[in-house]
């Protein structure tokens, strides 16, 4: 049996993707900073799922959540799923030095202890795979949503890099780029990015889970942009000049 450890697991995105996984017959590892909504999950969920507490800063805890999974599914681990993430959008000098740091410690330094923690299980499967969280925030960067933007750059780059290096050990390292989903992440702020207002939030955490788990099929793509204007918007990044793609970005983002 296929088996898949997931951050951010007990809302919005990480959620959707368990229960596509655990609906397809995955074995799923739940992890999440929240620990009574993960029990929620589990119990909905019922055989084949796993959880545990987990604060992705903590490289101790990403080392025991992973080695714990990996041993209740056979030793191994054939994917996991980086799903774990924060936002605070806001003017940039608005926001504390403590909430850029934590964004990015959350979404960057998260996302490569976890990475560091499974490589001893996932190099015992037949097919080990990665998949992180990126966004479309990473093909340009957001105003008002400076250091998410970042850390997504960040996770993109660290993306590409682990798919090269990690090929000596048999496992392919992707990551999905959505632009706004539902979600409570974007849904419960404070400030409304003016890029938000313009684009709108058009895409579901179904949507990213069924992107995951098609990626996960054999996607033979390193970044995976999800939702058809994404995707249009993609092609015309690579065809448009730079000052074109900072001239739209200007305009979504006019105060």
């Amino acid at each position: 049996m296929d088996s898949i450890l997931i951050t951010g697991a007990a809302s919005g995105i990480g959620l959707a993707t368990a229960r596509r996984f655990h609906t397809n017959g995955w074995r799923v590892g739940l992890l999440d900073v929240n620990e009574g909504a993960l029990q929620a999950v589990h119990a909905e969920l019922g055989e084949r799922c796993w959880y545990r507490r987990l604060d992705v800063t903590d490289m101790g805890q990403c080392e025991a959540a992973v080695a714990a999974f990996a041993e209740s599914a056979g030793g191994r681990l054939d994917v996991l799923f980086n799903s774990a993430g924060v936002l605070r959008m806001g003017h940039f000098e608005d926001l504390s030095a403590e909430q850029h740091r934590f964004t990015l410690d959350v979404n960057v330094a998260g996302t490569l202890q976890m990475c560091l923690a499974a490589l001893p299980y996932l190099k015992q499967s037949r097919s080990p795979r990665v998949l992180n969280m990126s966004s479309a925030s990473a093909l340009y960067g957001v105003p008002h949503l400076a250091s998410y933007s970042a850390s997504k750059f960040a996770v993109r780059g660290l993306t590409e890099a682990l798919d090269l290096e990690w090929r000596r050990h048999g496992i392919r390292v992707q990551d999905l780029m959505p632009p706004f989903v539902n979600t409570g992440m974007v849904n419960k702020q404070t400030f409304e990015a003016p890029v938000v207002r313009r684009m709108g939030v058009k895409l579901s955490a179904d949507d990213v889970a069924r992107a995951a788990f098609d990626t996960l099929q054999g996607d033979p793509r390193v970044h995976v942009p999800v939702g058809l204007p994404f995707r249009f918007t993609v092609l015309l990044e690579k065809v448009m000049p730079q000052r074109a793609t900072r001239a739209l970005m200007a305009w979504l983002s006019r105060d």
